[in-house]
């Protein structure tokens, strides 16, 4: 059966915050396996690593997998000590997001995350080679080369993941954008992407949303959504649909993808439901169809 699993919260939340929302996953959300760690600021990890343990404790209680994310920008001497101690952890499975994680690692088995650009077959043989077991594709590759690079990774032994909700990660940087837009340095930020739980809206100079702002992070307006696709990406050999967490109901939006996936749901009805609980974030798909990735191409035919 297809896994679903949710990633790794991007967003600076705050503690209760997260402890609630866990708490939610754990006891209602019908997905297999949780990602937990700081991916994208490691000023953010002191918040909630001690609350990491009992959160890994409720949601393998409740019968979810748990994997540790690693950082996906390494640079400062603390990054490299967090990138080594997680390298350093047999149980439960990490997933690497960058180069010094993979080296720090080893040939000891481990998971690879989206930030780390699994495109094509060498890459993906090579990935597999270093004891890699599952690989997680980045979120802007076409529906042809999602078929391809799946093949690969079946052949060669891996779990293949894809996201197929949430807002598209399009780049990280060495600068917070977040703070400078706030009139603030990145060694004094003073937390202020703590406000924006969904990240902070960017529009053009007319007005009009086009992209977020996570921190470091560069992510789409719209909440990129594969449902319709669904058929056709578990067709072509995708073992586990990643949801990314977003500030809406993800209970909710678990459980159509759930609904969807076995069948007890129509796809189109799923869509329409899906389409009305995120409201104005609006929806994408333009990056499986080869085109802008902001765009929302038609319902794809079953198949």
């Amino acid at each position: 059966m297809t896994k679903l699993t949710l990633g790794p919260i991007a967003y600076h939340w705050s503690a209760e915050w997260r402890r609630d929302f866990y708490a939610h996953i754990a006891d209602e959300a019908p997905v297999d396996e949780v990602y937990l760690g700081e991916v994208i600021c490691s000023k953010r990890a002191p918040f909630h690593e001690t609350d990491l343990p009992a959160t890994i404790e409720r949601l393998e209680r409740a019968g979810k997998t748990v994997i540790l994310s690693s950082l996906a920008e390494v640079m400062l001497k603390r990054e490299r000590k967090a990138t080594e101690e997680l390298a350093a952890i047999e149980a439960p499975e990490i997933e690497m997001n960058n180069a010094a994680g993979l080296f720090a690692r080893g040939k000891r088995p481990h998971r690879i995350g989206p930030f780390l650009n699994a495109y094509n077959e060498t890459t993906i043989a090579w990935m597999a080679g270093q004891r890699a077991t599952h690989v997680c594709l980045p979120a802007e590759m076409p529906a042809a080369a999602i078929a391809i690079a799946t093949q690969a990774a079946r052949d060669a032994g891996l779990g293949v993941e894809v996201q197929v909700f949430g807002r598209a990660s399009l780049a990280v940087s060495a600068r917070c954008y977040h703070a400078r837009a706030h009139g603030r340095t990145k060694d004094n930020c003073q937390f202020i992407c703590e406000e924006d739980q969904d990240g902070m809206p960017l529009r053009t100079r007319d007005g009009r949303p086009i992209l977020r702002i996570n921190g470091i992070q560069t992510q789409s307006e719209s909440y990129v959504t594969l449902l319709p696709e669904v058929p056709q990406l578990v067709a072509d050999g995708v073992t586990h649909l990643r949801l990314m967490p977003q500030a809406v109901d993800m209970v909710a939006v678990a459980r159509l993808f759930r609904d969807a996936t076995d069948d007890r749901l129509s796809v189109q009805e799923a869509d329409a439901r899906l389409a009305a609980l995120v409201g104005d974030a609006g929806l994408s798909n333009g990056f499986y169809h080869g085109v802008a990735g902001y765009r929302r191409i038609a319902m794809a035919a079953p198949a």
